[in-house]
Formats: structure tokens, sequence, C-alpha cells
């Protein structure tokens, strides 16, 4: 189904797992942002080289394809805990590691719920493929950071919310409806969420840290620990 007839609307989405967990969320921590990172703890390891291998869609990443840790994030852009991370984590690690060669970082998408259940997180995921000028991770980030602007239990017009953060990134009324219309969009998230299960993941945020996984979200210290111990 095309996302632009979808009934992207407060009472819709709250109808999905994605959206429910993230009410539960923000009714727990009040503000929403009070998570707590814990220390990760290895739950396996994956064939690195394997998972660095590009599928069907091209990686959206940051940093050089050289550098001595890689790390693959699965995320969802209505997951809280991914929020909190894109919010209190990933800019303080790009400019400690990925800014300075250290690290090559890779987003990956892993929706949680269905398209059905969750349009919101498609929606989002598909507008930053379609980014004016290609697959955006600057536009996904921002959706990460304004998550609770979009996504949050108080929104009402999740399309209206979206569309408006969206022209900020360049794209226009038209983009846009071209964008959430695209289907082909919709089998390549999946595609890519399907390939995340034959590395493990099976929630998110997921990371795949030069072949060990870790699952749940990270405070710049744990992940900084990680990192250091393998330069």
């Amino acid at each position: 189904m095309p996302m632009s007839d979808m009934l992207l609307t407060k009472r819709h989405l709250l109808g999905g797992a994605a959206l429910g967990a993230l009410a539960m969320a923000v009714a727990a921590t009040g503000a929403g942002n009070a998570f707590a990172a814990t220390a990760p703890t290895q739950e396996g390891t994956v064939d690195m080289a394997q998972a660095l291998q590009p599928g069907k869609s091209p990686d959206m990443a940051v940093g050089d394809p050289n550098a001595k840790v890689k790390i693959i994030e699965y995320m969802s852009t209505t997951c809280p805990h991914c929020a909190h991370f894109a919010a209190t984590t990933f800019d303080a690690i790009k400019t400690k590691y990925i800014d300075t060669g250290k690290v090559y970082f890779i987003i990956r998408e892993f929706p949680i719920a269905s398209q059905d259940q969750d349009p919101a997180a498609y929606a989002a995921f598909m507008l930053v493929r379609c980014a004016p000028n290609g697959p955006s991770v600057p536009l996904l980030e921002t959706f990460m950071k304004q998550q609770m602007q979009w996504a949050g239990p108080a929104v009402t017009d999740v399309r209206a919310s979206l569309l408006q953060i969206s022209k900020i990134a360049g794209f226009t009324q038209d983009s846009f409806e071209a964008c959430l219309n695209n289907g082909a969009l919709v089998d390549d998230i999946n595609a890519v969420r399907a390939r995340g299960v034959t590395f493990g993941v099976n929630g998110t945020p997921t990371f795949l840290i030069n072949g060990k996984r870790y699952s749940g979200d990270m405070s710049v210290e744990s992940m900084s620990t990680i990192i250091d111990s393998m330069l």
C-alpha cells in the first residue's frame, strides 16, 4: 500500500508495537530523555567481512571505510533507545573516532514492527533514502533527535510533522509525496531488516563492532571502551 494512502495519525500509530513502546517509555521517563545506558554485554559474534558486504541498498555510512574499527548499527526511527543514542552518544563518537579516521560507522534499517503496524518508522526511513542529495545520515540523525516532535504520543499528525522536517532537508510537497508512494523503498527496507536477522539482530539498537554483537543503548563511555580495546 502506498504510504500516502495510510492514515498517519496518532490513533493509528499508537496501535503499532513500536509506537506503543515509545508511549510507555515516555510515560516512564517523564520527559522521554531519561534513559540509562548500561554497560553493554557482548551477545555473540558475526562474520564481520560478510556483514560489511553491501546488500541490495547502498549503505548509509560515515567515516573512512579503511578505519581499523567498523561499526554497524541496526536501528529503528521510532525506537526511543535509538533516539537516545543519537541524542547523547553518536555526536561524541563521531567527533572522537569517526572524524579522526578511527571508526567507520554504518547505519542500517531495522523497523521492529511491520509497515502496517508502524508506518511512521517506514516513512522516516523512506524519506532518508529519498533525500535530495542521496541517502542522508544527517537527515536520519535529525529525525532521531526530533523523534518526539513527529512520533511522540502528543503528535496528532505524523505526516505533517515529517513534511515540516523534510522541507528543511530540501523536500517539496511533490517530492515528499512521491517518496512515500515508492513501494520499492519498502521492499528495500524489509530486505535490509531480513539480512540483519541473519546476523542475530532481533532488537534495536544492535551494534556489530569488529565482529562482536552488542544489543541496547550505549553511553559514550561504554562505546569508547569497546572501540579503544580494538584500536
